[in-house]
């Protein structure tokens, strides 16, 4: 049997896919080695560079210097690499939250070399991905407090950004999780570690694979915030073989670490999930389709994503609005939140972004004098304010422009008022909306429906996808009957009664109210 792997069949798209077919196993007995050679062959397979010479500290960094300067197109004398590294790459006592601003905050350095000339020196080229070369070692060894030998790293541009841990099929997934926990503890942090770069850890037994971020804070850095890949049906990768070809594949794995990633305001390192990712693809896809056709300010310019409460929509919708920007043909992208006033975190989260996205927009005034600033193309405002600003204000130049709505919570609340003058003031515009209780023909109770205001769903991630897999604790539901003449309209199915039932006001009726509230209280107080 062949046991190699080739590259998926990259779509111009999308890297969370919407058809994987699984590769066959022989199901015979695989021990660790085996399992790391035949991951390192079908990483070759897929282009990655394997460099068994890395083995050693100083051979890591002549290799870095060596893809820097590749990168870079510049030659670095000793004396400007040793001063690089010093005033720059590996400052003294820098720690792993520095190494992580790096990478995503601060990874372009102005570096004056010895004959005056002045260069930015990137440690990533994050608009063109395929500029970046990627590498593999294994076996590496490390000594911190204790010494410890790291089974597969993956080098980007020399720097070691994933660490893979392996354990042979059978023995728990759980047991790599905790060999890479113990590593961050005894030698990765160690002195001037490189590994202090490493942004994604991957562990696997052969056939349970998960990824998590690198981090130190500790309501993050659990095995519960481990993750399988998936496919945008949200039905996991789990087999080595089967993760090695979707999520390792070159331009898969650049995408998580470059473009699916964030670094938090509290400098907490977030890995986006799979759901998360296909959410967000979608929806700059449906930008991209919609700008190309001309196809504005309708239904079917737009879309809605189903996602779960507690699955992270606001992490998503951020991620999507921060990747929107980046499209030269749209001028504003608006990231709208269904309360009065915008919270303490999400204020700092996109004032890490757009500094002035947030603080000028505490008035409509605000909000106004931030549209007229160039600079800012992405806004953070409530749907109470957006809706003062277009009914005080006839013509503003933003109407006519080309414009994205990301609505954080798409509720009822947004489907009157607001969205009537939304669709009179602006001529251009995409709107996408997120919830996760979408309103259906069957539950509109004759009002517009979600797909009716934002267009069709582009991605659902629902109670049973996260039930499964174990990031939502699951449901008990318990029915209890309350006074017998209530009963008979609790059940009734029939609408034209039903009604009739709710114009009596029996589902309202006090004594009803009063026993369910005396029921909750004494058994949940």
């Amino acid at each position: 049997m062949n046991l190699e792997t080739k590259p998926i069949a990259e779509t111009p798209n999308f890297i969370v896919l919407d058809q994987y077919e699984k590769i066959e196993q022989s199901g015979s007995y695989q021990s660790e080695n085996r399992l790391e050679a035949e991951l390192i062959a079908d990483l070759q397979n897929q282009g990655y560079e394997y460099r068994k010479d890395l083995n050693s500290q100083s051979r890591l960094l002549e290799n870095l210097r060596a893809q820097l300067q590749r990168l870079n197109d510049v030659a670095f004398s000793d004396g400007e690499w040793a001063r690089f590294l010093t005033e720059y790459l590996d400052r003294p006592a820098e720690n792993i939250t520095d190494k992580t601003r790096k990478i995503h905050d601060d990874h372009i350095y102005d570096f004056a070399f010895d004959d005056g000339r002045l260069k930015n020196i990137y440690l990533l080229d994050k608009k063109n991905l395929a500029r970046n070369h990627v590498q593999l070692i294994n076996q590496f060894e490390q000594t911190g407090t204790h010494a410890n030998r790291y089974d597969v790293t993956v080098l980007v541009n020399g720097l070691p950004l994933v660490q893979i841990e392996l354990k042979k099929r059978g023995v728990a997934v759980r047991e790599a999780f905790n060999q890479v926990h113990r590593y961050s503890k005894e030698s990765f942090n160690s002195g001037n570690s490189l590994f202090k770069f490493l942004q994604i850890f991957v562990i696997s037994n052969g056939t349970d694979t998960r990824y998590f971020a690198n981090t130190t804070k500790r309501d993050k850095n659990s095995f519960d915030f481990t993750m399988n890949w998936a496919r945008s049906d949200n039905h996991p990768i789990k087999d080595l073989k089967d993760f090695t070809a979707t999520f390792l594949q070159k331009s898969v794995l650049l995408s998580v670490l470059l473009h699916y990633s964030v670094f938090d305001a509290n400098d907490t390192l977030l890995i986006m999930r799979p759901y998360q990712i296909a959410a967000a693809e979608r929806i700059l896809w449906k930008i991209n389709s919609s700008a190309q056709a001309k196809n504005w300010s309708g239904p079917e310019s737009g879309g809605y994503v189903w996602h779960t409460t507690g699955s992270g929509k606001t992490l998503t919708g951020f991620k999507a609005a921060r990747l929107a920007t980046e499209s030269a043909f749209i001028d504003k992208v608006f990231f709208v939140v269904d309360r009065k006033d915008l919270d303490y975190q999400t204020m700092k989260e996109y004032q890490r972004f757009s500094p002035d996205s947030v603080n000028g927009s505490e008035s409509t005034a605000g909000l106004k004098r931030n549209l007229e600033k160039d600079g800012n193309k992405i806004i953070v405002t409530t749907i109470q304010k957006l809706n003062n600003l277009m009914k005080s204000q006839d013509n503003l130049p933003v109407y006519h422009r080309q414009v994205v709505f990301i609505f954080d919570e798409c509720h009822r609340s947004q489907f009157g008022e607001a969205q009537k003058n939304l669709k009179k003031k602006f001529k251009k515009f995409c709107q996408f909306g997120f919830t996760g209780t979408p309103i259906f023909p069957e539950n509109a109770l004759g009002a517009e429906t979600t797909a009716g205001v934002f267009g069709r769903e582009l991605h659902s991630y629902v109670i049973t996808d996260a039930i499964r897999d174990e990031k939502v604790l699951k449901f008990k539901v318990d029915y209890n009957d309350v006074r017998p003449q209530f009963k008979a309209v609790e059940a009734e199915q029939d609408e034209k009664e039903l009604s009739a039932a709710e114009n009596r006001q029996a589902l309202l009726h006090p004594e009803r109210i009063r026993e369910i509230t005396q029921y909750i209280l004494s058994r949940f107080r």
